[in-house]
């Protein structure tokens, strides 16, 4: 039985590198708050000072499951990127939902 690597290595180079960059792009459709600071080169230092918390917070709140959006945002933008929040339901087109992002911590 053949492993995914071998069978992959066996693939013309140009197959290969279309498969590269389609999994590149499936990582980066969902990452964790932890990897989207480490993606953006940002370190828990840097992000922290331009948060105006402490380090530790940083590292405590990437661990965390359930923060607010309002910290959320916060990171987001300082980081510099933009939150949106799409609510998406199998029987119908994604929902922009606003309101919440416009909150302020």
């Amino acid at each position: 039985m053949k492993t995914v690597d071998e069978i992959i290595a066996r693939l013309p180079a140009s197959r290969r590198n279309k498969i590269e960059k389609r999994v590149s792009q499936l990582v980066a459709e969902e990452m964790t708050m932890r990897e989207l600071r480490k993606a953006r080169k940002v370190t828990q230092v840097q992000l922290a000072k331009k948060l105006g918390v402490k380090q530790e917070q940083v590292s405590r709140f990437e661990k965390r499951a359930d923060i607010h959006l309002s910290t959320l945002k916060r990171s987001v933008e300082a980081m510099g990127g933009t939150l949106t929040l799409i609510a998406q339901f199998p029987d119908g087109a994604p929902v922009k939902l606003t309101g919440f992002a416009d909150m302020n911590p």
